[in-house]
């Protein structure tokens, strides 16, 4: 019965006739759930849709583990207790977690996840073919991945300790500097703390085309792996 219970549950094969409705099931109620969010105000019927969705969302969360054991294979009983720490697994819980006041009002603790109900949205990432291929990609690449994410750390804290240097009066703490550097290095430059010096102008504009040259990169390791991935999956279909 378990395995039955998996095999529906699961992203559905090409074949597999119950598992694709249980999908687009899930992903219509994902989508109900999401609606209320768009309106500031709450009636009896989108408390009634949060009150239904959240419950369904609760016993597919609870199936999951139940079944951890066919989806993680090679852990044994150990998959029970891991698979509460895995990424969908976590994505299915904080979208649950906002929505529990509305089942008892005893649970006032998870009261203050209420402002962050959009997190349902993380429950289509489960049906996304397109994140599961991301997903992969960044698991292939990662060593590659995390030398550029020590490039750009690096490189922001050298260029907010220059500019905290040689800009004192436009740098009260060094937070500050490292927030321009952050929003310099990703070029989205707000404006609001910028050098007023010739020498700080220099840093801030070299500071921009380095960043180029930081973001540019891991974005072209994702997407020549993306590429490679939908070209090898093309093949395998």
């Amino acid at each position: 019965m378990r395995k039955k219970i998996y095999k529906v549950i699961e992203i559905a094969d090409i074949n597999d006739k119950w598992s694709r409705y249980y999908d687009r099931s899930m992903l219509f109620l994902i989508i109900c759930s999401i609606i209320p969010l768009c309106f500031k105000t709450q009636n009896t019927a989108f408390i009634w849709v949060e009150r239904i969705t959240v419950t369904i969302f609760i016993i597919d969360y609870f199936l999951r583990w139940a079944t951890a054991d066919f989806k993680l294979r090679g852990y044994g009983k150990m998959a029970f207790l891991r698979y509460p720490f895995t990424l969908f697994a976590i994505f299915d819980l904080l979208s649950i977690l906002p929505s529990l006041a509305f089942l008892d009002s005893g649970f006032k603790l998870f009261r203050l996840f209420r402002l962050n109900k959009a997190l349902k949205t993380l429950r289509i990432l489960r049906y996304s073919e397109s994140f599961r291929i991301i997903l992969s990609v960044v698991h292939r690449e990662k060593q590659s991945l995390l030398a550029v994410s020590y490039l750009a750390v690096g490189y922001v804290f050298l260029s907010a300790l220059l500019m905290f240097q040689v800009e004192p009066e436009s740098f009260e703490t060094f937070f500050d500097a490292i927030y321009w550097a952050v929003i310099t290095l990703t070029t989205v430059g707000y404006g609001d703390i910028h050098p007023v010096s010739g020498v700080g102008r220099v840093v801030s504009m070299l500071s921009s085309f380095v960043g180029l040259a930081v973001v540019a990169l891991p974005t072209a390791i994702l997407t020549a792996r993306y590429m490679t991935e939908l070209s090898r999956k093309k093949e395998k279909k």
